[in-house]
């Protein structure tokens, strides 16, 4: 409508003074409802050809979208395990810090396998003192063996002295039996150090390994019993927390709730979608101006920090059909994202806020070319002058916000 009053000021007006003043044509007479196309055919046909090319180069140069909102990020509160609820610390909308319990599951199956793990842990704690016992043991039979070996052996050894003497006491049936004698205490001998050797690799290798896998099996039974108790993992606010005793939660199923975390809210940053036809004339670094449903009457000076560089309608993945271009609904937006010029100005902005925005080109850096053409010069000065139109608009528009909202759309 603005584009329409201006262009007629310069194309209807002056035809209608040429008329009336330089041809004595009145309104009412000669230019009446049905003669006015007729009488007034240069100026219309002129307005309505400068109303559409103002209103395109406005909207192209300076593109506006209603779709600027601030995301962000939700929490899903859910145990990593299935269980009936026996406990509920917090209610709905409730604050809670980071490591809070939200509630708690039944831990009876849990319970017991942490205690069965903690048992098998003592048992092998116990082991260890047996096998010290045992090592004690055989290295007392190996002194005892060594004690009869060597016995065995100085018998034999005064036996063969005799014999060398050519004595008639010694019998070579005594020697014969003595010399069977240490090789038996040798051999009895080996087997205790044997079972000495075996003990002493019980106690360093395989009672050790029975430890760590007792003490694995605990930690394992302590995790799972750890799942039953959900607590918080970022400060925020429970929402959504109808959660009461005896309810069954299932991790795939049935969640608990959400959480809306507090911190980690970047209130700075809103993304903007704007038609793929500004995709050559947005750019990181325009201005750009924000009003929000949020907070009506107040225009928010923004700037182009970044543009995604892909746009979401063809986005894909792997499937077993065939993807068809045809089949896309709707052409995706160019994604831009924007932050305030001054810092603090968007802080009492709701995330998820709903918001309308306008981006505005500026030529200035063009402007100061001087091998600008003179024509080229004249239409970036339009394009930059132009702009004032849409951020009136815009203000037009945050001005009959609430009332369009709250008369006009059936409140």
């Amino acid at each position: 409508m603005l584009e329409l009053l201006f262009c007629s000021m310069l194309t209807v007006l002056p035809d209608f003074l040429f008329r009336r003043y330089a041809q004595g044509k009145r309104i009412g007479e000669e230019i009446n409802l049905f003669s006015v196309w007729y009488e007034l055919r240069w100026g219309i046909t002129a307005c309505a050809i400068l109303t559409i090319s103002l209103i395109t180069t406005i909207f192209y140069y300076h593109p506006a979208t209603t779709k600027v909102g601030s995301f962000f990020r939700t929490v899903t509160i859910l145990p990593e395990t299935s269980g009936r609820v026996i406990e509920v610390l917090q209610d709905n909308n409730a604050l809670v810090e980071a490591g809070d319990v939200i509630f708690r599951l039944d831990d009876a199956s849990q319970a017991a396998a942490v205690a069965t793990a903690e048992a098998k842990v003592n048992e092998t704690v116990a082991s260890l003192s047996v096998a010290a016992t045992d090592l004690a043991a055989a290295d007392a039979g190996v002194g005892q063996v060594q004690a009869a070996l060597q016995q065995a052996r100085d018998d034999l050894e005064r036996n063969l002295t005799l014999r060398e003497r050519g004595s008639s006491a010694v019998r070579e049936t005594e020697i014969e039996r003595l010399e069977n004698l240490v090789n038996k205490r040798e051999a009895e001998l080996d087997a205790a150090e044997a079972n000495k050797s075996s003990v002493e690799e019980k106690i360093s290798v395989l009672i050790p390994a029975q430890m760590a896998s007792a003490e694995a099996a605990l930690k394992q039974a302590e995790a799972e019993l750890a799942k039953t108790v959900v607590k918080a993992s970022v400060p925020g606010r429970v929402e959504q927390f109808e959660l009461q005793e005896g309810d069954y939660i299932n991790p795939i199923l049935r969640p608990a709730g959400i959480l809306v975390p507090t911190e980690f809210v970047d209130r700075e940053r809103f993304a903007a979608g704007f038609g793929q036809l500004t995709a050559n004339v947005i750019k990181p670094g325009m201005y750009a101006e924000m009003g929000c449903l949020s907070k009506p009457f107040t225009i928010i000076p923004m700037v182009v920090v970044g543009i995604q560089d892909v746009i979401s309608a063809g986005q894909m993945r792997p499937s077993d059909v065939l993807r068809d271009v045809q089949d896309n609904g709707r052409p995706g937006t160019l994604t831009v994202f924007l932050e305030p010029v001054y810092e603090g100005q968007a802080d009492d902005i709701p995330p998820g806020s709903t918001c309308l925005a306008n981006a505005y080109t500026n030529n200035h850096h063009l402007l100061d070319n001087p091998d600008l053409g003179t024509g080229e010069w004249l239409f970036l000065h339009m394009v930059d002058t132009v702009g004032i139109v849409h951020a009136l608009l815009l203000r037009i528009q945050m001005l009959m916000l609430p009332v369009q909202t709250l008369v006009f759309s059936g409140h």
